[in-house]
């Protein structure tokens, strides 16, 4: 099975590679149009066959993958910090020497099939150069500069709007509502009205995104889907299939746990405060389906999401971090490390029957109560 965080890299990379070959056959399929029934064409201009077809088809798509490769692993993790337009010039600069290397490698492979003679022929780089000044090469350039705004376009909205939404968007997965078993986890940040205050509301933002930082490997790492932030508040949900076991939900919130404790140092001293949260686990069944005219989302309708915020609510009552419905209790293998109290019944506003909760503790691993080196990406800004 392939671990989520690669499955995540996997699906943000395939775009990449998908763009650029679809842009790559559109422009062929122009150039092909437009050049054909002429009998005398500018040597710059490669005639097409099935085996330039082939091997420009291959070329484009390793070079969308390698373009993905790079931005994902490296010039959006270093460059994500700046603003805008210095963001944007760099990767300019850097993609206008991956277009280069692109150019120099596939031009004089098809100009060799063409002409039928080795690539390390003298004709072939004569007719390099000449197509370096030429119109086709501008042509080129714009061609491959379409597919690199077209992918990063979308990789910029997948961010934002989160990959698995814009995917089920573009698939049509919920655009008829459907019925589907869900577990949500409702998040929240402790005494986040007395700390907004204490900080002011600029100094209360960053202290909100380097808290949400702290989550995101352990919301990758065990499958969580972010369906909303509200607030200092964040709404994660999996899917699940009756009758399988399914410890992702009650690992995922002791790995944001330590992992927020395990930075205590750095917020206390950036900040003067320690971020704690405290949250609610439930399942159930829901609707699924796009909504909204002027503003389109996919929303989940259901009992199930009123019971997680109302069983969040009660965790102050009971003086615990954590809370679980039976229904939830009862879907979770627990380690030899998980400790099980019951709490008793609880009415939950707007319910009629009772629900039965729990409480879990984990003992916490030594190596995660070291602090902290850790610096967020919104310390860099």
């Amino acid at each position: 099975m392939i671990p989520p965080r690669t499955k995540r890299f996997l699906t943000r990379l395939l775009p990449f590679g998908l763009i650029w070959l679809f842009a790559g056959w559109v422009f062929l399929l122009i150039e092909h149009a437009a050049t054909a029934g002429i009998d005398t064409l500018p040597s710059t201009v490669i005639q097409m066959d099935w085996r330039i077809f082939v091997v420009a088809s291959f070329a484009v798509t390793v070079a969308g993958f390698f373009t993905g490769y790079l931005e994902l692993r490296f010039l959006d993790p270093w460059l994500g910090h700046l603003h805008f337009a210095r963001r944007l010039f760099l990767k300019l600069m850097a993609y206008a020497g991956i277009f280069s290397f692109v150019i120099l490698v596939t031009f004089p492979v098809a100009a060799s099939l063409e002409m039928g003679t080795s690539i390390l022929g003298r004709e072939v780089w004569v007719r390099y150069l000449d197509y370096l000044t030429s119109i086709t090469h501008l042509s080129t350039g714009v061609q491959l500069g379409a597919s690199l705004l077209l992918s990063l376009f979308y990789a910029e909205i997948s961010e934002f709007m989160g990959q698995n939404v814009l995917n089920n968007f573009f698939t049509g997965r919920y655009h008829r509502p459907v019925e589907e078993d869900r577990v949500f986890m409702f998040l929240d940040m402790k005494s986040s009205t007395t700390i907004a205050e204490q900080l002011g509301h600029q100094r209360y933002f960053h202290l909100l995104k380097a808290y949400y930082d702290c989550f995101s490997e352990a919301i990758i790492d065990h499958g969580g889907e972010i369906y909303q932030y509200v607030g200092d508040e964040i709404i994660l949900s999996w899917p699940y299939r009756q009758g399988q076991k399914d410890n992702r939900p009650l690992d995922c919130f002791f790995a944001m746990r330590d992992s927020l404790r395990s930075k205590a140092l750095w917020f206390k001293q950036s900040f003067g405060v320690v971020p704690a949260f405290k949250a609610g686990i439930h399942l159930g069944r829901v609707t699924t389906g796009e909504i909204g005219m002027i503003k389109k989302e996919i929303l989940f309708s259901g009992d199930v999401l009123n019971a997680t915020a109302r069983i969040q609510g009660l965790c102050n009552s009971y003086g615990v971090d954590l809370l679980l419905s039976e229904e939830m209790l009862q879907q979770v293998k627990l380690t030899p490390a998980d400790q099980v109290k019951r709490l008793g019944e609880a009415t939950l506003r707007g319910r009629s029957a009772s629900a039965h909760l729990f409480t879990v503790q984990r003992t916490v691993p030594e190596a995660s109560r070291v602090t902290s080196r850790w610096i967020p990406a919104v310390a860099l800004l």
